[in-house]
């Protein structure tokens, strides 16, 4: 009876080894092999945020290069705030990159700074208004970030037009102590619908210049958690010794009757 149940316990024994170890490190996303080549960080990259599609625009449009709204807040204060929220406006940009506004109708806006296109605008405005004053901000920005922690991923939302890589991580908390420094990667749509992907080292002074890289909607932040291999394993094979412990017990209470 002993042999038998030997024949039995050692398969199944190698069964579970195998089986516990196909789960050790799963939670490791977007490996890259070595040989794999990242997309470069251009100037005009880091320098500030930019209008892309499905932002949300908050828009004003004032003429006489904005006389009117100064006039109302130093004349009318307080009393006056309920008319000037109604000269706020809300608009979306479509997939396109096209953002349907007053008097314009669909106007390409995808791609431009704030700064850009609010002069753009004020230039096509000038038709209707004597030098039109426009004031733009996007509201839905955010990004998802996860610190390298496995289970730990934030949407932190960029709440300023110039928010930097190294905030954002700030605002998560900063990297687990799991978190490689060394592999710090960032996907990022382009216009054509394609994600980026670029890949930092933020573990010594020199990666700094990479810190301050400004943020895009949709952007995620991937620090890519170290491997575990020992403390995986151990925390796999404790089901297999408790099995194995269990085995043996009744083994040698079998044996005890047998004698």
């Amino acid at each position: 009876m002993t042999r038998t149940i030997r024949r039995i316990l050692l398969p199944a024994l190698v069964g579970v080894i195998l089986f516990t170890g196909c789960t050790v490190n799963k939670d490791i996303m977007f490996k890259t092999p070595t040989d794999y080549k990242f997309d470069v960080v251009g100037d005009s990259t880091a320098k500030t945020l930019r209008i892309q599609p499905n932002d949300v625009i908050q828009f004003r449009l004032f003429a006489n290069d904005g006389f009117k709204m100064i006039d109302l807040v130093s004349e009318g204060g307080l009393r006056d705030a309920g008319f000037q929220n109604r000269n706020v406006f809300t608009y979306y940009v479509e997939y396109d990159g096209v953002a349907k506004l007053p008097l314009l109708g669909r106007i390409p806006i995808a791609g431009y700074t704030l700064r850009d296109a609010e002069r753009m605008l004020e230039e096509k405005y000038t038709q209707y208004y004597n030098h039109p004053y426009v004031q733009l901000l996007v509201t839905n920005r955010r990004v998802v970030v996860f610190p390298g922690g496995g289970g730990d991923a934030k949407v932190v939302p960029l709440e300023q037009n110039n928010t930097t890589l190294l905030e954002v991580l700030a605002h998560a908390g900063g990297l687990n102590k799991r978190g490689n420094a060394e592999k710090v990667k960032v996907f990022r749509l382009d216009p054509s619908g394609k994600r980026k992907v670029f890949e930092f080292d933020l573990s010594d002074i020199s990666g700094l210049q990479y810190a301050d890289l400004v943020m895009q909607g949709d952007d995620v932040v991937y620090v890519q958690p170290n491997a575990q291999l020992a403390t995986e394993v151990l925390q796999d094979l404790v089901p297999v010794i408790t099995l194995v412990t269990t085995i043996l017990l009744a083994i040698s209470v079998v044996r005890s009757f047998q004698q």
